[in-house]
């Protein structure tokens, strides 16, 4: 057959086209980026506390955000910001008093998104103590972990509610005996984890009340942060880090059962039916502290908080130095809402 240049044109594209659209397809297989590698640091021991970032990587939203994520739980008594300022890891879980005090020895962190709206120490007093108001703490003795923390920095906000200061009381450093030395009776009150040592003490039989930090203080709680050098950097990165963890907070509020079961595979001491439902309980009594008020997002906070937490931090000498807050404290990087 004689090819007419009609014909051979026509012949022509039929050999050109699939080989261009081969070509199409290979560009866009190479146009797939790879994961972005991230660590996020954990400061204690797994835990069923950092429940919302074992559900963001069980059920793949860090994935989803294009992140392959490390975490990375610290060591009792470890260096809690050393890795993150080292590059070693690029998101921490911190709270807000922790963050504005290394701030004022000028390490450059910044708070990026709120996990615990409510700050989580409280007093706790056996149920019929005659400690009936923070005001009758006077000549009582308190139980510390140590004069650090935020069982220390929660007890004074409580003392100062009351215009008190700790010389209106004992102050016995216990270390995180509370449960204990409170059952035992060596110690008339014990600053704690409103989600953790009230459970424990309760379930050894002995009803408690608690006196919330949060009711009287705008300490700010645990949220995420990274340095300032990596939000310059990864400004991305960051946004996909804090929307992924948010997704997993929620998901731990509306799941909690749910949420044990996939705590498990992180939690090595989730072993046996008791400790699950411990667990559950810690859960339960930990997703007031993280759900959002009425017309707020989840991460968002205020700060005028941060405002009024240096101000009380400066007056008990806990802070070096003034910081300024739009430095320290940002939402700019939350998600976008609906």
């Amino acid at each position: 057959m004689k090819l007419t240049p009609n014909r051979y044109l026509a012949l022509l594209l039929l050999l050109i086209v699939p080989l261009a659209l081969a070509a199409c397809g290979d560009d866009d297989d190479s146009g797939d980026s790879e994961p972005q590698a991230v660590t996020i640091g954990l400061t204690f021991v797994p835990n069923i506390q950092f429940a919302p970032f074992y559900v963001a990587d069980s059920l793949g939203y860090y994935e989803e955000a294009g992140l392959e994520v490390e975490l990375n739980h610290h060591a009792v008594g470890a260096d809690q910001f050393g890795p993150l300022v080292a590059g070693q890891e690029d998101l921490l879980m911190a709270s807000g008093d922790e963050v504005i005090q290394v701030r004022a020895r000028d390490v450059e962190v910044v708070y990026t998104a709120v996990v615990y709206r409510e700050y989580p120490v409280a007093l706790i007093v056996p149920a019929d103590s005659d400690i009936e108001a923070i005001e009758d703490l006077a000549g009582k003795t308190v139980g510390v972990p140590g004069e650090y923390g935020a069982n220390w920095i929660g007890l004074l906000a409580l003392l100062d509610s009351a215009g008190m200061t700790a010389d209106d009381i004992n102050v016995e450093s216990i270390g995180f005996t509370q449960a204990t030395a409170l059952l035992a009776g060596h110690v008339d009150a014990v600053m704690g984890y409103i989600n953790n040592e009230p459970i424990q003490i309760e379930s050894a039989g002995t009803p408690v009340r608690t006196f919330s930090v949060d009711d009287v203080s705008p300490l700010v709680a645990n949220g995420l942060v990274v340095t300032d050098e990596y939000l310059d950097d990864e400004p991305d990165l960051v946004r996909a880090m804090i929307e992924a963890t948010l997704r997993g907070v929620q998901y731990a509020i509306d799941n909690p059962e749910e949420t044990v079961e996939i705590a498990k595979d992180y939690v090595p001491t989730l072993t046996d039916a008791e400790q699950e439902a411990s667990a559950l309980q810690v859960l339960q009594a930990t997703i007031p502290l993280w759900e959002a008020l009425d017309g707020e997002e989840l991460g968002s906070g205020d700060p005028a908080d941060w405002e009024a937490m240096e101000a009380f931090l400066l007056e008990y000498g806990l802070l070096e130095a003034e910081v300024d807050i739009d430095d320290v404290f940002t939402t700019d990087y939350l998600p976008e809402g609906d």
